[in-house]
Order: structure tokens, then sequence, then C-alpha cells
């Protein structure tokens, strides 16, 4: 028996999982939360700025594997051969020349600009406006492979950004790096970010990287964007590579941290959605839909002489998923985030007044108020579910973390619409999970729209397996059955399969998704008398966005 380890790095936790590679079966796993993180460290969520230190990393590495590692006997410890490594991106950081983050350097270590530059900060959407225009009127539209609208969400705009705002990190960044660079480079030992594997995933879908470019776009392009970049992207890379294939083996320092054998090969690191998908055995044409605090929606496409571009997604990338096929990324800035976000709403007085009472002892009042925040969701979903659709009116539009597709628009701001005096915290909650499910037809009529067909839907995550509610409005919406992965780590378990092929366990990745990956625990079907109730909410749902869009556009 052979085993690997697949590590999800999340926006809140990093999880770590062992696997058993002939079944696929999970033989122990755990879950770290950033503790930095957790104390809103370093983050400004009414500027949409989220950053994150790197000792949250390197923590989740040793406590997630030293636990599974504890929970296992020594002849399955000294037979583990891989481990697969997915994160959120774009997540870059800036490092010196040993590829080491500037926030681990003395003067560096409290200053956000050196730390990792999470995937949901948008504090570089003017940078991101400057680099479509460019884009717009360059010889070559270097977007173009990344639906032809560059994001703040991603690795040029967020450097750009802090590059401008940070004369000292300007001046001590040798290099940028993804987080998902950065990990594998860690427990690999590595000294030198030029020797750096990067990640096929996170250039060719953030980046600006493609094969036909010959890399990344030449020095004159950023230069012209701003004279500030000159000469970074010799310092950069050129060559990328696929998760199938391995950066080296584990270091003898990691190997001794962690207690695993010296002889565990680590793979290139990929992003969490495209790793979840090859977790949930993703099949072509199937719309993969990892549904967390965002979404990130991935369909994967037999690779053709003449490619097709798929306009305003995030990008198409020859292996970003599985290798030698055709990775297309899109998704929702803002999934799970607004539910979770309706919930601090309403569970503000819940903590307030119940936290203040002086007639309940204090043991009380936090039982109390951990039971009605825990409950907070569910009762919600029951009671919105017995409304009638589109019956009373509210209609919301999910932009509250702006649009990531289809046409990335940061700028952009959620909307609650229709209220009146008999809406109700249900009725609005409802309208929510419309809106969301409203963004995710948005994107499947792309794909479909731009001739991309879309045999069905297959789910993962928290929400997936959690919210019946959810997931038949999704249905229903869609008008297509979905599929809900069983896996409860299917990222963590996606990572796994790929550290499985990178140790040569299974001969591609195909032959290790077939072995390893997620059967299904779930199939929801869409009602054919909802399917319609819906259509004509949706068609006022896209009414109100595009009012909306342009009265931001207007203002801005």
């Amino acid at each position: 028996m052979k085993y690997t380890i697949g590590m999800d790095f999340g926006s809140d936790s990093v999880r770590a999982l062992l696997v058993n590679t002939s079944t696929g079966e999970d033989l122990a796993t755990a879950v770290h939360y950033y503790a930095r993180w957790k104390e809103g460290k370093y983050c400004d969520a009414s500027k949409n700025k989220f950053r994150q230190h790197p000792l949250d990393y390197i923590e989740g590495i040793e406590n997630t594997i030293n636990s599974i590692v504890s929970q296992v006997d020594e002849n399955i410890i000294k037979n583990i051969v891989g481990i697969g490594i997915d994160t959120t991106g774009s997540t870059p950081v800036a490092v010196d020349k040993t590829g080491r983050p500037l926030a681990l350097l003395n003067g560096f270590e409290e200053n956000p600009n050196a730390m990792f530059v999470l995937w949901k900060d948008h504090t570089g959407i003017k940078e991101a406006d400057e680099i479509n225009e460019l884009c717009s009127k360059w010889a070559i539209d270097y977007s173009k492979y990344e639906g032809g609208i560059y994001s703040s969400e991603w690795f040029w705009s967020k450097i750009l950004h802090v590059s401008r705002t940070d004369k000292k990190v300007l001046e001590a960044a040798y290099s940028w790096v993804e987080h998902c660079d950065w990990i594998p480079f860690l427990l690999t030992g590595g000294t030198d970010v030029s020797k750096m594997k990067r990640s096929r995933c996170a250039a060719g879908h953030k980046a600006l990287w493609h094969e036909s470019f010959d890399g990344l776009p030449p020095n004159d392009f950023f230069v012209e964007l701003d004279p500030i970049l000159d000469g970074l992207t010799n310092r950069l890379y050129k060559e990328t590579y696929t998760s199938d294939v391995s950066v080296v083996t584990i270091s003898k320092a990691w190997s001794q941290r962690l207690g695993l054998p010296i002889t565990v090969e680590v793979a290139v690191g990929a992003f969490d959605c495209h790793m979840g998908a090859v977790g949930a055995k993703i099949e072509p044409y199937y719309l993969t839909k990892v549904m967390g605090t965002s979404t990130c929606d991935i369909l994967v496409t037999p690779k053709r002489k003449e490619e097709h571009l798929v306009k305003g997604i995030c990008g198409q990338v020859n292996g970003s998923v599985i290798p030698g096929m055709l990775g297309l990324e899109a998704g929702q800035s803002a999934f799970g985030d607004i539910y979770a976000w309706y919930k601090n709403l309403l569970g503000w007085p819940i903590n307030e007044l119940i936290g203040t009472s002086s007639i309940l002892d204090t043991v009380t009042k936090e039982k109390l108020i951990e039971e009605a925040l825990e409950n907070l969701i569910p009762k919600l979903s029951e009671a919105a579910s017995k409304e009638v659709i589109g019956a009373s009116g509210e209609l919301a539009l999910d932009w509250m973390n702006g649009r990531r597709t289809p046409d990335a628009n940061q700028n952009l701001k959620g909307v609650i619409s229709g209220i009146n005096l008999g809406s109700t915290s249900p009725k609005v909650f409802r309208a929510l999970v419309e809106a969301s499910c409203f963004g995710a037809k948005k994107i499947a009529d792309r794909f479909i729209n731009e001739g991309i067909p879309i045999k069905g839907v297959i789910a993962i995550g928290g929400i997936a397996q959690k919210s019946p509610f959810i997931m038949q409005m999704m249905s229903d919406v869609l008008n297509m059955p979905i599929k809900v992965a069983k896996s409860q780590q299917a990222c963590a378990l996606g990572a796994a399969i790929f550290g499985a092929v990178a140790s040569k366990t299974y001969q591609d990745t195909f032959e290790a998704m077939e072995a390893m990956g997620s059967t299904y625990e779930n199939v929801y079907e869409p009602i054919p008398a909802n399917v319609v109730q819906f259509q004509a909410v949706y068609k006022t749902y896209s009414e109100l966005a595009i009012s909306i869009e342009n009265h931001i556009i207007k203002s801005i």
C-alpha cells in the first residue's frame, strides 16, 4: 500500500488529508485555522484589503501534518510517497532572492504589503483598469486567453498596486511568487527563487502567461504599464509546470520536522478549485462548482488546434486542471460570503443584547448566543423555502465582493431591491440565495452562448453538502441536474491525487483520478414547475443588473 497527503490552503484554514492511493480512502485528516487571520489582522474589509501572514501557513503545515501522522501507525507513515498542494489564488507575495517572503524578514514582520495578498483583495482595481486599457491598444492582446478582461483579483494588479504604495517593499522585492508555488518550494528546501517550479494553473489563469506568447508578456509591455516594473519579468519565469510533475523530494529539515520519509515527492502546486475538480472526478463538459466563500467553476475540454476564446471568464489554459486538456475557469467573487454577511448582520443584536443581559450568567449567555447563531441560516433556509417563487418582490444582486465572471468588474456592489413593509428576514434571505443562483446561471449561459456545451454540473464544498434548499434552487435555476461529491475534502483529495501521479504511483492523472476520486452522495434534479417560474425572476434580475451596472459606471 502507498499513501499520499493532500494539503488544501483555504481562505480561513488549511486542511491536510492522508489518502490510500489504491482506494481513495481517507485515513486521517486535520484542520488548522489561521490564528492571525482569525483575529482579523492585516485586513480592512471596507477597503477590500485582505492580507495573510506566511507564518499562518507555516504553522498550518506543521500542525496538520503532525496531527495526521500521529493518527496512523509507522507502517503507513513509511509508505507515504507524495504530497500535493492547492491554495487560493491569485495570492502572491513579494520575496527576496532566496524566495523568502518579505514578511519573514527583519523590518517587515508587521507590514501587510510584505504579506500574501489574498485572492479576494481588490485594492488593485485602478491597476487592473490600466492593464485592460494597455491590453486593448497593444499589438497583442495579452489578456485574450484570460477572458479579455484582467481582474484586480489577479497577479499583476496586486503587484503593481503594492509596488506603487510601498517603496520599501518595492525596493526589497527581488521577485513575486504565488502561494501555490511557495509552499512546494518551502517544503523542498528551495533557496533560489529563479529555480522555483511555477504552476501552469496560476501563471496561465492569473498572470498573462501563455504558450503562444513564449511565456509572459515582454518587458516593454510592463514598462509601458509602469516603469517601476522594468526588469521584473527577468526575475520571474518563462517555463511553467502541470501538477503531475514533481518539484523534488521533501527536504531533510522538513522531513524531520513533519515526521515524513525523506523520499516523499512534492508535486507542483495549483489552485484549490482546479484540484477540487480532479478530486470530484471531473468529466469533459461538466461544470464543476467549488462552492465556498466564493465559487470557482471549472470546465475541461479536449484540446483543439483551433482554440475558441471564451469572453469574460478567468482564462483557458492547457493543462491547468488535467494535463493534456484545456481547463476553463469562471466563478463568483462572493457566494458563501453573502450568507455569512447576512448572518453577521442579523447576529449583531443577538451578540449585543444577549451578551449584555443582566439576567443571565456568563455560561448561559455564551451557550445561547452560540445556539442562536448556529441555527440562524438553517432556520432562515427552512422559512425561505416556503415562500412562493417571485411572489413577494424582493430581488438582490450578488455583487457584494464585485463580479468575477462573466466580465470581471470589481467596482460593482451588491443590491437588495423591492423591499416593502411586508419584507421579512426569510424573504430577504431567499432573495440573496436567488441572486447567488442567478449569478451562477450567468456563468453557465456565457459558456453555452460561446459554443461550450454543459452536459451537467458537479458540486463540491460545504454548501453543496449541507444545504438542500440552496442546491435544489441552483438545479432549478440552471435547469440542470447537479451531482454532489461525497468527499468533504475534494480539494485536498485532488491534491493527494496529484501527489500520487508526481510520485509515479500512477502513470497519469486520469488513472489516479479513477482510482482515488470521490463518488457522489446526492443528485438534484430540476423541478419543471420551478424552472418556469425562475425564468421570469431571472429576467427581472438581468434587467436590474444592467440598470445598476450602468448607474455604477456613470458614478465612478
